[in-house]
């Protein structure tokens, strides 16, 4: 959702509270494509601090369906968001080139919620998500997940990785 700051900037001092609904349905980042299941409205206070600055403070919470690391069994995991930014509108856009500014979600005097929230929920997003902590995973053979079956592959076989090093210790065994 689009929120056309000019009207803010126009008074010195002005500070408006805003509560904006969050319209992403999934946060996509390469190949993995998160559903939201759970959104709060993101509750935005924004700040004319004078000479063409904004101040824009904000929370939300978020749960999305991240696949599990080992299983891909999906698990809810809930992102607590607050915002802080200063918004300087003195800067160009080559300016903010310049600077490596990463405002993507600020567009002339508009401000993209939607890509606010998801920047935030990128800087949050972890590195690995389990489903429990001795998540057993699935079977290398023949895929079945261990958590809720057992298989009776053998699970002495070997790293077929290491097939090489083995054909060499083979062939050099002392009889």
């Amino acid at each position: 959702m689009l929120i056309n700051l000019s009207e803010i900037m126009s008074v010195k001092g002005k500070v408006e509270q805003i509560q904006v609904p969050i319209e992403l349905e999934y946060f996509q980042m390469e190949e993995i494509k998160c559903p939201i299941s759970k959104k709060s409205d993101v509750n935005l206070t924004i700040t004319n601090m004078g000479e063409r600055q904004v101040g824009l403070e904000g929370n939300a919470k978020v749960s999305l369906l991240i696949p599990c690391n080992r299983c891909l069994e999906d698990v809810e995991t809930l992102f607590e968001l607050n915002i802080t930014k200063d918004l300087d509108f003195n800067h160009t856009e080559d300016d903010r080139i310049e600077e490596l500014d990463e405002t993507n979600y600020i567009s002339g005097y508009n401000l993209d919620v939607d890509l606010l929230v998801y920047d935030e929920i990128l800087l949050d997003f972890p590195m690995k998500v389990l489903c429990d902590e001795d998540c057993k995973g699935f079977c290398r053979v023949c895929g079945t997940n261990l958590n809720k079956d057992t298989c009776s592959c053998n699970e002495a076989d070997p790293d077929p990785r290491m097939s090489v090093i083995r054909d060499i210790f083979n062939n050099f065994k002392e009889v």
